[in-house]
C-alpha cells in the first residue's frame, strides 16, 4: 500500500511578514485577487496593499460574504475568471481562506493562504470544508494540491482575540490524539495514501508542542506578545496540526466537532472549540486510552481555556434524544469513527459525550 504525505510548497511564519507579501506573490503570478473582509483588510489592508504595490502587482480586491458555501465560492471563481486573476488570495480565518482555495482549483491559478488568526490548521491544508446560509456544516471536499506559499504574520496573531488562539489549540489537540487512534486500523488519509513516519511524527510533535507552550502561549497573548511560545504554538495551530490531520487521519474528535454545528446553541463557538469537546468524548469512547492521560488532556484543556462541558457550549441539560442525531452519524456509513479499531455505536458515542461532560465537570471541581 502506498504511504503519501501532503503539504503546501513554502511556509513562511514570523513577526511582520506580511510586510513581504507582494515579494512572495510576484514569485506566483502578476495580478492576485485578494478575498477578505472589511474587518480584516481594517487590521492589514494598509499593509498588504503597500507591499503589493511596491512590487509592481495589479490586485482585484475581493470582498467575503462570510461563508464557506459552494454559491460563494462560485462567484469568487467567476471574479478571477472576468478579471484575468492569476493568483487567488485569501486572507482572514479559515472560512476565507477555504473560499479561495475552491476559487483556485475551480479556475486553475496559484493560491496563497494568509491566516489572521490562528484558530485552525486550514491555511497549510488542501481541504475546503463547506457550510450552508444557516452555518451547518455539509462536508468537505480534498483539493489535489496544498496552497502554494503559506504567510503567517505572528504580530497579527498575538494581535487577535486569545479564544482564537486557544481555539486553534483544540483544532490541533485532536491531531494526535486522532491519529494516534487510526494507527492502529491503517487508515486511508486525505491525500489517499496510508501515513508516513513523518506525519506520524508531526503530530506527535503537535501534541508535545501544545502540552509544554500551550499555557504559556495564551499568557503572552493575552498581552499581545509575540514571545517563543507564541512562535511554536502558531506553527503547531497551522503548520503542524495541519500536516498532521491531513496525512495522518481522522476520527471521532472532527466527527462531533463538525456535527454539533447543526446545535443552534453552539453557532457562536469556533471549530477548534466543538473539536476539543469532542476530543474529550473521543477519549472517554476509546477503551486504550488509560485515565491518567484523560485526566492529563482534560487538565490542559482548562488550563488553556477550552470547553469540557456542555455548560461551555451552550449546551447544558441537552437531551439524549437531541444527541442522538450525532451518535447515528457517527455510527453510519462514511464516517470518520470507523478508523477506530472497535466497532462505533450511535449509544456509544452520546454515552462518551456525556462521559465527557462528566469527566469535565469534575475535573473543574463542580461535582460535589
Amino acid at each position: 500500500m502506498k504511504s503519501v504525505l501532503i503539504a503546501p510548497r513554502k511556509y513562511v511564519q514570523g513577526k511582520g511578514v506580511l510586510e513581504e507579501i507582494g515579494t512572495y506573490l510576484a514569485l506566483l503570478g502578476k495580478k492576485p485577487m485578494v478575498l477578505w473582509d472589511g474587518a480584516v483588510k481594517g487590521i492589514v489592508g494598509d499593509t498588504v496593499l503597500a507591499s503589493i504595490q511596491e512590487a509592481g502587482l495589479e490586485i482585484v480586491d475581493v470582498a467575503f460574504n462570510g461563508e464557506t458555501t459552494r454559491a460563494e465560492a462560485a462567484r469568487v471563481a467567476e471574479i478571477i475568471r472576468d478579471q484575468g486573476a492569476d493568483v487567488s488570495v485569501g486572507i482572514g480565518g479559515g472560512k476565507c481562506l477555504d473560499t479561495a482555495k475552491a476559487a483556485s482549483v475551480e479556475t486553475g491559478v496559484r493560491l496563497m493562504t494568509c491566516p489572521t488568526i490562528a484558530s485552525n490548521d486550514s491555511p497549510t491544508s488542501g481541504a475546503t470544508v463547506w457550510y450552508d446560509d444557516n452555518h451547518f456544516f455539509l462536508g468537505f471536499d480534498c483539493w489535489p494540491f496544498n496552497p502554494d506559499i503559506v504567510m503567517v504574520d505572528t504580530q497579527v496573531i498575538a494581535g487577535a482575540p486569545v479564544r482564537a488562539l486557544v481555539a486553534g489549540m483544540g483544532d490541533a489537540l485532536s491531531t494526535w490524539v486522532e491519529t494516534e487512534s487510526a494507527l492502529k486500523t491503517s487508515p486511508i488519509n486525505l491525500g489517499g495514501g496510508v501515513p508516513t513516519q513523518a506525519a506520524i511524527a508531526i503530530a506527535r510533535l503537535c501534541f508535545d508542542t501544545l502540552m509544554e507552550h500551550g499555557v504559556e502561549a495564551r499568557r503572552a497573548a493575552e498581552l499581545n506578545l509575540v514571545t517563543p511560545a507564541v512562535e511554536r504554538i502558531v506553527e503547531a495551530n497551522v503548520l503542524l496540526s495541519g500536516l498532521g490531520f491531513e496525512s495522518g487521519g481522522l476520527a471521532t474528535a472532527h466527527m462531533i466537532g463538525n456535527l454539533l454545528t447543526g446545535f443552534p446553541e453552539c453557532n457562536a463557538y469556533y471549530h477548534g472549540e466543538k473539536v476539543a469537546f469532542g476530543v474529550v468524548s473521543q477519549l472517554c469512547l476509546d477503551p486504550d486510552v488509560p485515565t491518567d492521560e484523560k485526566y492529563r488532556i482534560v487538565d490542559w484543556c482548562i488550563a488553556v481555556g477550552l470547553p469540557v462541558t456542555f455548560a461551555a457550549l451552550s449546551l447544558e441539560g441537552v437531551e439524549r434524544e437531541r444527541l442522538a442525531t450525532i451518535g447515528d452519524v457517527c455510527a453510519g456509513e462514511g464516517s470518520l469513527c470507523a478508523n477506530h479499531r472497535f466497532e462505533v455505536t450511535s449509544d456509544g458515542v452520546v454515552d462518551a459525550m456525556f462521559a465527557a461532560d462528566a469527566l469535565g465537570r469534575e475535573r473543574l471541581g463542580l461535582v460535589e
